[in-house]
């Protein structure tokens, strides 16, 4: 993270919230924690944010992940952790094409 946490969120300075506590704690971009503590907690909002996400993946999907880390370089699974971030955020996902589309 190259940015402040509050470029990302939407923590002001003297909120009293969470993520200024984090920030005092671990730096503003977070700068003192180790790769690790910041993949684990890639990791612990993602499963939170999946399961109370409507739904259920199609069984290729389970495939696509172990294809993913068995024989994509670290650097391409970083882009694709990014990308997904982003998409996740800002774009537009099966199910909103779904609802949009007309009844078969």
């Amino acid at each position: 993270m190259s940015k402040p946490i509050g470029h990302f969120t939407s923590y002001t300075i003297n909120d009293g919230s969470l993520l200024e506590s984090l920030q005092e704690r671990y730096g503003s971009t977070f700068e003192l924690m180790s790769r690790r503590e910041k993949l684990f907690l890639i990791s612990a909002i993602a499963i939170q944010l999946c399961d109370q996400s409507p739904g259920r993946c199609r069984e290729e999907i389970y495939t696509v992940g172990h294809q993913i880390n068995s024989s994509v370089p670290l650097s391409d699974k970083e882009g694709l952790i990014e990308g997904l971030i982003n998409q996740v955020r800002w774009g537009r996902s099966l199910s909103d094409t779904r609802e949009a589309l007309p009844m078969e």
